[in-house]
């Protein structure tokens, strides 16, 4: 069984910083992507960040030079550094991976059951 566990998110003014961690455990062979999404109330769940096994990253616009994405392969984990938080940025981040799995070799996604990140004054 391949399960994510997020953690990271609060509450947090706005210009502050919060750094989200997802780890993936189970019998994982290959983690091709990683991501964050988001799902602010009222509107369709977006891509935040996705990184790549070689490395490559892709930002949504609205969080282009305020959010980094990063990961540790040797644990599984994936990384959103945000910083110089808006109100906007308010809403449930959900954490993918999108990997194969050692016993059948199979390639799917999943996802995390999502953290709650609220910034606000």
């Amino acid at each position: 069984q391949v399960q994510l566990v997020e953690s990271g998110g609060g509450l947090v003014q706005p210009g502050g910083s919060l750094r989200l961690s997802c780890a993936s455990s189970g019998s994982i062979l290959r983690i091709y992507t990683m991501g964050w999404y988001r799902r602010a109330p009222g509107k369709q769940r977006e891509l935040v960040a996705l990184i790549t096994s070689g490395g490559s990253t892709n930002y949504a616009d609205s969080v282009k030079g305020r959010f980094t994405i990063s990961r540790d392969n040797a644990k599984n984990t994936v990384y959103l550094q945000m910083n110089s938080l808006k109100p906007e940025d308010t809403a449930v981040y959900y954490c993918n991976a999108d990997l194969s799995v050692r016993f059948t070799q199979r390639r799917n996604t999943y996802w995390g059951q999502g953290t709650q990140v609220t910034v606000s004054s």
